[in-house]
C-alpha cells in the first residue's frame, strides 16, 4: 500500500485492539473515531462469537460491523443481527471428533454456534463435553453430553487439551485434518479451533466487503495471532502486534507497538493524527 489512506480498516480485538484489562485506550478509541468520521469502515475481525462484542462496542463507542468466529459469522453489532454464518456440519462434526480423539485421547470438544442475534435465546450456543476446561476466564458454556455437542451445525469447534500447547497440538493434528476442515489457533493455552472447509478470517473480510460494497484494494488489518494471518496476508498492508505470535509477525508487512502500548493507534494515527 502507498501513503494514500487506507480505504478499510479491520483489527483483531484480543491482543491487539484491546489491552490487557481487555478495554480499548483512549488514544486507541480517539482514533478510530476519528476513522468512521472519516467514511472509512472500520470492521472487527475476531475468533470471538457474535455474543462477546458487546463488551468491545461499550469500550470502543461505536458499534462496528464484525467478522466473527475467525470468519465464519459477519455480525451487524449496531442492529444486534447474524448476517450470514458458515458452518460444519454434523456429519462433518462427527469426522473431525474422531481425528480429534484419536489423535489427543482425552481432548475436551465444544462447539460454537449462533442463532439470530447474539444472544439468541432459541440455539444453545456453546455446548461443551462433560469435564471441558475453558481457555479463558468467565466461561458461558453448557455442559452437555459428547454427542450433544455434535448434534447440530456449528460455526467452530474447539479442541481443548489444557496440558499442551496450541502449536503442539496443531502440528499434532495437521496431518489427520487435512482439507477436512480449517485449522488455526488464537491462543497458545491448548486450544485448536476448526472451521469449516475455507473459512478464515480472510474469507470472512471478502464476505462482509461484497454485501456491503467495502474497498479491499486499500485494506489495512492489524493481528496477533495464527487465526490472523489470512488476514494479515490479504490486506494491502498487514500490522502485526508488538506481541504477536512469531508466526503472524513473519507474515505481516510490519510490527508496531504492543496491544497495551498503543499499537493499532500509532499506525493509524499516520492518517488520522
Amino acid at each position: 500500500m502507498s501513503a494514500d489512506r487506507p480505504t478499510l480498516v479491520a483489527t483483531d480485538v484480543d491482543g491487539t485492539l484491546i489491552d490487557h484489562d481487555e478495554l480499548v485506550s483512549d488514544r486507541t478509541r480517539e482514533v478510530v473515531q476519528a476513522v468512521v468520521a472519516s467514511g472509512i469502515p472500520f470492521v472487527l475481525a475476531t475468533g470471538r462469537p457474535p455474543r462477546w462484542i458487546s463488551p468491545v462496542v461499550q469500550s470502543l463507542g461505536y458499534a462496528p460491523l464484525a467478522v466473527c468466529a475467525n470468519g465464519a459469522v459477519v455480525y451487524d453489532s449496531f442492529n444486534d443481527r447474524v448476517l450470514s454464518a458458515s458452518t460444519l456440519s454434523v456429519d462433518e462434526l462427527a469426522a473431525l471428533s474422531e481425528i480429534a480423539l484419536a489423535v489427543l485421547p482425552g481432548a475436551g470438544l465444544a462447539a460454537e454456534r449462533v442463532g439470530a442475534s447474539a444472544h439468541d435465546a432459541a440455539t444453545a450456543q456453546f455446548v461443551s463435553s462433560p469435564g471441558y476446561e475453558h481457555a479463558w476466564l468467565n466461561p458461558d458454556n453448557t455442559e452437555t453430553s459428547a454427542s450433544e455437542v455434535l448434534a447440530a451445525p456449528a460455526v467452530k469447534l474447539l479442541i481443548r487439551c489444557p496440558s499442551r500447547t496450541s502449536s503442539e497440538m496443531y502440528r499434532a493434528l495437521s496431518p489427520h485434518v487435512g482439507e477436512l476442515a480449517d485449522m488455526t489457533y488464537s491462543t497458545e493455552n491448548g486450544l485448536i479451533e476448526l472451521s469449516a472447509p475455507g473459512v478464515t478470517k480472510a474469507t470472512g473480510l471478502v464476505s462482509a466487503a461484497e454485501r456491503f460494497g467495502f474497498d479491499l484494494s486499500g485494506l489495512i488489518a492489524f493481528g496477533d495471532m495464527p487465526n490472523d494471518i489470512p488476514m494479515l496476508s490479504l490486506a494491502a498492508r498487514g500490522v502485526a502486534m508488538g506481541n504477536a505470535h512469531e508466526h503472524a509477525k513473519a507474515a505481516a508487512d510490519e510490527v508496531t507497538d504492543t496491544n497495551s502500548e498503543h499499537g493499532v493507534a500509532k499506525v493509524l494515527e499516520r492518517w488520522w493524527p
